[in-house]
Order: structure tokens, then sequence, then C-alpha cells
């Protein structure tokens, strides 16, 4: 499957189950870890527990196979990877805290700015 099939399978899981302020980030000009980063909100520690369930459900009834997930035992925060694509569904206050759009979207803003200098 592709990468951009494969966001479209997630993003699909998530709205769903109603999942909050769904980004996709392309990271391939910044990464070679992953094609794409798919973030999502959840309002509660169940509710990002059954957003990181039902996107695996998802993907597997694709044909995808998860590399690994972490962090969802505690509900506040979880990793999907996908491989080409890489999942992270966390509660506001959690999202806010690691602010991961800055971190991967301001990278690039800040290399063209250096770039212009």
């Amino acid at each position: 499957m592709q990468s951009e099939q494969l966001v479209q399978v997630v993003i699909a899981a998530l709205e769903d189950m109603k999942a909050q302020d769904i980004t996709t980030i392309d990271v391939r000009d910044k990464t070679s870890i992953t094609d794409f980063m798919v973030i999502a909100s959840g309002s509660s520690s169940r509710h990002v527990k059954s957003l990181a369930d039902t996107v695996l459900e998802k993907v597997k009834a694709q044909g995808v196979k998860p590399i690994g997930s972490e962090g969802l035992d505690s509900g506040e925060w979880g990793l999907l990877d996908l491989g080409n694509v890489v999942v992270h569904v966390m509660q506001p206050a959690t999202r806010q805290f690691y602010d991961l759009e800055r971190l991967w979207q301001g990278a690039e803003q800040s290399r063209a700015q250096h770039a212009d200098e």
C-alpha cells in the first residue's frame, strides 16, 4: 500500500472515532524514518486508546502489519509505527506539551530562514 493511501485509511479511522484536530505532516524531505506523521487528539484516556485500537484494526484489515506501538498503557499518548506512516494520538494537554507540529513543520521554516541569511 502506498504511503498516501495508508494516510487516508488512518484518517478515515480517526474520523470515524471522532478524533479531534487531525493533522498530517509530510516528512519525506526531513527524515528517512517515515514518510508521513498523522497527529490527532482524543478527549480522554479511553478515547486515546480507542483511537489507536481502531487505527490498528483498520490498517490490519488492509493488509498492513504495524511495526509497533508505544505509550498506550496510560492513555495520555500513543504512537503507532506503521512503517511509512507514524501515528500519534494524544490528549490535548499532552499534545500541546510535545508540540510535534511545531517541531516537524517548524524545522523546515527555520531552515528556510537560515538559507536566506
